[in-house]
């Protein structure tokens, strides 16, 4: 039985090889290259990836990667800028009607972004190219399990380290909103990120794992953001009570 299939799959190559030279008509060679592919699934033309097949998404992530392979580091600032610039708007328009818009705010934030971009993306890079073992699923929960450990706490403690100290803070307060936003903050990114670590070094483009990853750090920079000014809102109130009771 193979040995017919083999000479079946022969023969019909062997005339789909010939007959551009024998001049047949399309529609001759079309129905002999169908049955090339039935017989012969190799001769099939795979299907783009998804990301090719979303029209103007599409286009925009093709954008995305010919200014990436140009200037990488330009074009993760500037994506850096606009997320976070984007995540503090999101969480001021959360505040309620009632909150003033405060562009001090936005400023800070994209400050903070503009700084750590280059940093987060070389250890990116870094992660992708280390702990890769026979195993993928042990390669991807170790990847998942090192960024959670090693990079979360990291950053958080920059974020909201630097978030103090430009808004005037001095050390000691500065270290005063660490202790109360980065345990917080840490126990919260377990219910998001290993999920977003793990589909992105599954299925996301290495050059295209940066934007995906922006995307989603859109709503999670909201939430840092929102948690920082509820602290310092805190803080305030606190320092103020504490001034009340000394005057009395």
């Amino acid at each position: 039985m193979r040995r017919f299939a083999n000479r079946k799959r022969y023969a019909l190559i062997q005339r789909f090889k010939s007959s551009t030279a024998e001049g047949l008509r399309p529609e001759a060679r079309k129905m002999i290259s169908e049955e090339v592919k039935v017989i012969h699934p190799s001769k099939m033309e795979s299907p783009p990836p998804l990301w090719q097949r979303l029209g103007p998404v599409s286009k925009g992530f093709n954008a995305y990667g010919r200014a990436h392979n140009r200037r990488p580091y330009m074009t993760q600032i500037c994506s850096s800028l606009a997320i976070y610039f984007c995540g503090d708007l999101l969480a001021q328009n959360l505040e309620g009607e009632d909150y003033k818009y405060n562009v001090w705010r936005t400023g800070r934030n994209m400050v903070i972004g503009g700084i750590c971009a280059t940093p987060s993306y070389m250890w990116f890079i870094y992660l992708g190219q280390s702990f890769n073992y026979s195993s993928k699923i042990l390669s991807l929960g170790v990847k998942v399990v090192v960024n959670q450990i090693a990079f979360t706490p990291v950053f958080n403690t920059y974020f909201f380290g630097m978030q103090s100290l430009l808004s005037g803070d001095n050390l000691d307060q500065m270290w005063e909103r660490i202790k109360r936003t980065v345990p917080v903050s840490f126990v919260n990114s377990w219910k998001l990120w290993p999920a977003v670590t793990a589909f992105n070094f599954t299925y996301v483009l290495p050059k295209h794992r940066a934007l995906f990853a922006g995307g989603v750090a859109i709503g999670w920079q909201s939430y840092l953001s929102w948690l920082n000014q509820r602290v310092a809102t805190e803080e305030k109130s606190h320092t103020s009570l504490a001034a009340s009771t000394l005057e009395i």
